[in-house]
């Protein structure tokens, strides 16, 4: 997403900044700054962000209109993703980390979060990147999980597009990857 497309990226995510007011600032923030932040701040942050020309993420339009997001940047930078000890570094291989989803109502359940993870590995093969990560939930044996749980996307939508898993450190988070040739 770049500053021509800020308005569309506004009208997806809503006024609530898609869930609770994070407007994907969940993984760059520390905790508190996040907390205090949610709604207009963490809005302004994303957009100061996108304003200095860096690109956070993409959108997915259906019929000319947004419908959903992926959030995708090299790993360093999301502050909170290397704190993590579940989903610590693996290994010192620079990657891109996709590390959230919003898909609006009407496009959930459509095959929308795999076309956005199939552009995420166009874009970051632009950019250079040759390794692509990502933190799903797999849901296990019950197979379905409420949406503002799986912001992070679903195991299969990542296998959908060619991710293989590579590290578990939680019974429902793997660590998945793709290596682009």
């Amino acid at each position: 997403m770049t500053i021509d497309r800020w308005n569309d990226y506004e009208q997806l995510f809503g006024p609530r900044g898609a869930c609770a007011g994070c407007w994907c600032m969940y993984w760059k923030l520390p905790r508190k700054d996040f907390t205090v932040g949610q709604g207009d701040m963490n809005r302004l942050a994303q957009k100061k962000i996108v304003t200095s020309g860096q690109i956070p993420g993409l959108i997915a339009y259906v019929d000319g209109f947004p419908a959903g997001w992926l959030a995708v940047e090299p790993r360093e930078n999301y502050l909170v993703l290397n704190n993590s000890r579940i989903l610590k570094r693996i290994d010192e291989l620079p990657v891109w980390s996709v590390t959230c989803f919003f898909v609006a109502k009407k496009y959930r359940n459509s095959g929308l979060t795999v076309a956005l993870l199939n552009a995420a590995i166009r874009f970051v093969a632009k950019q250079g990147g040759k390794v692509i990560e990502g933190y799903p939930v797999d849901p296990l044996s019950n197979g379905k999980m409420p949406p503002v749980f799986v912001y992070t996307g679903l195991m299969s939508a990542f296998k959908q597009a060619g991710f293989v898993e590579v590290e578990r450190r939680s019974e429902k988070r793997p660590i998945m990857r793709y290596y682009i040739n």
